[in-house]
């Protein structure tokens, strides 16, 4: 009798899990196989799309639907649950990652990538080399020469990282104006000699040259940027993102909230390794998961 009781016991448990088994939800993607939505920083649509482009020559079963936001909707839709990953300008801070606690949120986060903001002028402008302290006056309205400052979006992680970092908190003057993206801001500056802007790399990047040296485009003038410690005036050339010498860069990063091996974690990975780092070195940025040898060069006129 003692086991009998036993058995339906089991029997009853068996049951039990296995009515729980079919009510709770089932992963249907993998590293490789799937369909999701994720949510990435407006400023990096050129390299994301290369990106994506070559992770699905590999994976023709992987959809992954991105949705290029500025970066504070991208946070949004990460604590919606509406994007398995984001891609964004910067990590989760104290009280995001509280957050994500709250929420019982499985967080994996990587820095991949070192970018810069570059500081575009009119071809006509005589203002090609500043420093922080002019770069501050012309944001802040007080700069001797009146220009007008174009940024991609009011809510973009360009305008938080230069109040962040460059103001320091101050405020924006009167003079600053948000476009529709990225593309419309280099538009802008090329067409009015009163003008600056900030932009991220990508659309100051000549992607047509044969080489893959860094070159600028030529539509508009890259500024070059005092660094206060050398003194040098420097533009954001690949190897002075890597010595992190140019003065305005930050790094991008993958937050993803997957729990298991899902499609998010396998795009996430495929930006970390090889192919994907080399897409981040051939848009110019510098790639922070794969080796890379800077080489001093000396150039003796003849």
């Amino acid at each position: 009798m003692h086991l009998l009781k036993n058995i339906l016991f089991l029997m009853c448990v068996s049951i039990i899990l296995f009515s729980c088994g079919d009510d709770a939800p089932k992963n249907t993607d993998t590293l490789g196989k799937g369909t999701i939505d994720i949510s990435v920083d407006e400023t990096y649509q050129p390299v994301i799309d290369e990106q994506l482009k070559v992770f699905d020559s590999s994976y023709p079963d992987a959809k992954i639907n991105i949705h290029y936001k500025p970066e504070a909707e991208c946070f949004k839709d990460y604590f919606d649950n509406k994007a398995r990953i984001i891609v964004v300008a910067r990590p989760l801070t104290k009280a995001e990652k509280d957050e994500c606690t709250q929420q019982k949120i499985y967080v994996t986060s990587m820095a991949i990538a070192r970018d810069a903001i570059a500081v575009i002028v009119n071809n006509n402008s005589a203002d090609s080399f500043l420093d922080k302290n002019v770069l501050k006056g012309i944001l802040t309205g007080v700069y001797k020469t009146k220009y007008t400052v174009v940024f991609d979006n009011e809510a973009s992680s360009t305008v938080r990282y230069v109040i962040d970092s460059l103001l320091k908190g101050n405020k924006l003057g009167s003079n600053v104006f948000a476009a529709k993206g990225n593309k419309e801001v280099v538009d802008y500056v090329a067409k009015n000699p009163g003008a600056i802007g900030f932009v991220g790399l990508n659309y100051v990047s000549d992607k047509n040259d044969p080489n893959n040296t860094g070159t600028f485009i030529t539509t508009v003038k890259v500024a070059a940027i005092k660094n206060d410690s050398t003194g040098d005036f420097l533009q954001p050339y690949q190897a002075y993102l890597a010595l992190k010498t140019y003065p305005l860069y930050r790094n991008i990063y993958y937050i993803n909230r997957e729990s298991y091996p899902g499609l998010g974690t396998g795009f996430a990975n495929f930006l970390a390794e090889q192919r994907g780092q080399l897409i981040f070195k051939y848009a110019h940025m510098f790639p922070l998961r794969s080796e890379m040898i800077i080489r001093g060069a000396e150039i003796k006129n003849q």
